[in-house]
């Protein structure tokens, strides 16, 4: 692990790229899986989180309750 980060480390330095963080990757694993539709429970597996509210909180994408929802607010913001 120590290898891992000290190369992200360099390589982020010297080609610009320091908001890459290891959490950005982790964050991106977490999208993806949750757009396949896995439950928080096998991402949470994934990421190594004993709790799936943890992987939710931080991790997980927010939706809208509905569609009706959503509708609504535009509808209010197009006014």
């Amino acid at each position: 692990m120590t290898n891992t980060r000290r190369v992200l480390r360099e390589t982020r330095c010297n080609e610009g790229f320091a908001w890459v963080t290891s959490h950005v990757f982790r964050k991106t694993a977490a999208t993806i899986l949750d757009e396949a539709g896995l439950t928080a429970r096998l991402i949470a597996d994934q990421l190594g989180h004993s709790r799936p509210s943890m992987t939710q909180d931080v991790y997980m994408e927010r939706r809208a309750v509905s569609r009706k929802t959503a509708d609504a607010l535009e509808r209010a913001l197009d006014s």
